[in-house]
């Protein structure tokens, strides 16, 4: 997972609050260094900072979801913004979650683990029905 924000405390915090939990975190400081690590790496999951320096991180899951070989990543955005107009340009750019500053671990953890469950429903096959023609 990359967890990219220009605010070192937040990213402390969340890899702080997934300590326990089995991901491979890796941070970046900016949007530029963010998609470096994204595509060097084609993590399953990328935190967002959408106010960094260089690349925001708008563009940086806009380039992600209309990448073919990254599109499948989970993108959540991160944000101290409350408007909705900006809920909204995260959405069309492709996130799959926006979360507001300041969010609660519980409801980090709650997002990532909702996401890493409909990435294996996507990717996973149907159980077997019998009954079900082959």
């Amino acid at each position: 997972m990359v967890v990219a924000d220009d605010d070192a405390f937040l990213r402390q915090l969340v890899c702080a609050t997934l300590a326990g939990a089995e991901y491979d975190i890796v941070e970046a400081t900016d949007g530029d260094e963010a998609l470096q690590l994204i595509r060097e790496r084609r993590p399953h999951l990328a935190l967002l900072d959408v106010q960094m320096p260089g690349i925001n991180g708008l563009e940086v899951c806009r380039q992600v979801k209309t990448d073919p070989e990254l599109s499948q990543m989970g993108v959540v955005l991160l944000t101290g913004s409350i408007y909705a107009e900006d809920r909204e340009r995260g959405h069309k750019v492709g996130a799959d979650a926006y979360l507001t500053k300041p969010f609660s671990p519980l409801q980090l953890l709650e997002t990532i683990r909702w996401l890493v469950a409909e990435r294996k429903r996507r990717t996973d096959p149907p159980p077997f029905d019998p009954r079900r023609p082959a």
